[in-house]
């Protein structure tokens, strides 16, 4: 079986393809990634092949951003998606990906919640689509029907919406209640000490990161360290990460209690974490939540104020606004008090392996429904 998985460009839409691509390749099937030039860096540290399709330009981008701008967040995120993802982002990615497409001749292909193109290439070329979900509350998505619209201009004819679709996710029913999701979780990375940053303290980790866009588009360096100063009188450790396009030298000395560094593997930091204090974003809220790290979040944008308002009403993370006041108070509430996020951590070691993953994708090369419970 060979599985072709289609990415847009950053890091928070590639990654929850990952632990699905290599389930697929422990199965011993073949497996491909489709993404532009731009997410290159991302498919090489998780060790995947890679085929590059077309991406829109900077300009492209910045044109349905001012669109956007004063708008409320629901409108954002619709003209995001339409105009951005299922727009632009899909029309320059679409010849490009049924070259790669034609060329691999995958039996089924997986795509991640925003990227487009993989629904009109698959009808084209007969190959059934498989939505992996970069979300954690998918189910709630409101039924956009300016998405189809947006599809058929690009050549698709289906008449079966996008939002309807079973997808497959690592997300909880506590975070993402749809009915028509399969569930799946990731088997825990080996635990290995972080390099000794601070001297030999034991004092509590607080892992800072706001995700793999933040950085570029304003909120660097500012956030950033103000979230340095506000941590700064802590009896704790802090590291932070600022991502790949981001010099951590404009952050300016740091408090001795900090370390900045570009990239660390979330994986290697969070079974050492206490707290984490983040965006809101789906990949870093679901990981921190399967540690059973608690969550200071600071919504910046897209879904991260639904998601940072349903762990906050689930009791395992607090949520502050940009100017981070009460963050260190926040903090000391949140190391005193872990459990609930200790509780989604057991719901979601409770979720089959994602190696599982692979009996639902085989199935489509039957057209059949595998049938798989997703709370199994």
């Amino acid at each position: 079986m060979r599985i072709l998985f289609a990415s847009t460009r950053s890091a928070g839409h590639f990654n929850p393809l990952v632990p699905f691509a290599h389930a697929v390749l422990r199965a011993g099937h073949e497996v491909l990634v489709s993404a532009p030039e731009a997410c290159r860096v991302h498919v090489a540290r998780a060790g995947l092949p890679f085929a590059v399709h077309g991406d829109c330009t900077r300009a492209d981008v910045e044109a349905v951003r001012k669109r956007a701008r004063g708008l409320s967040l629901e409108e954002q995120n619709r003209v995001t998606l339409t105009e951005l993802f299922a727009g632009v982002h899909a029309r320059a990615a679409l010849p490009g990906l049924i070259a790669n497409v034609r060329a691999f001749r995958p039996d089924v292909i997986v795509r991640e919640t925003a990227e487009f193109a993989s629904l009109v290439a698959g009808e084209a070329l007969e190959i059934p689509v498989v939505h992996a979900s970069i979300f954690l509350a998918a189910g709630d998505a409101p039924d956009w029907g300016e998405i189809d619209v947006a599809l058929f201009k690009l050549g698709r004819r289906s008449q079966e919406c996008v939002w309807r679709q079973p997808y497959l996710t690592l997300a909880p029913r506590s975070l993402d209640g749809a009915p028509h999701a399969r569930r799946f979780r990731v088997p825990p990375a080996p635990v290995r000490p972080l390099p000794d940053w601070w001297n030999g303290s034991d004092a509590p980790l607080i892992y800072v990161s706001f995700g793999s866009i933040a950085a570029g588009i304003g909120f660097y360096p500012r956030l950033y360290r103000d979230a340095l100063d506000a941590l700064a009188g802590l009896e704790a450790r802090v590291l932070v990460t600022v991502g790949n396009d981001a010099d951590p030298a404009e952050l300016g000395a740091l408090p001795a209690n900090a370390r900045a560094e570009r990239w660390v593997p979330q994986s290697a930091v969070m079974p050492h974490a206490d707290v984490m204090v983040g965006h809101g974003g789906s990949g870093s809220t679901l990981a921190a939540l399967a540690a059973g790290v608690p969550l200071a979040l600071v919504p910046l944008f897209a879904d991260q104020p639904y998601n940072a308002a349903r762990v906050a009403q689930l009791g395992a993370g607090l949520v502050f606004d940009q100017d981070l006041g009460g963050l260190a108070n926040g903090i000391h509430a949140l190391l005193a008090d872990p459990h609930a996020a200790g509780a989604i951590a057991a719901e979601i070691a409770g979720l089959p392996l994602v190696d599982r993953a692979v009996w639902v994708l085989a199935a489509q090369l039957v057209g059949q429904d595998h049938g798989l419970d997703a709370a199994a």
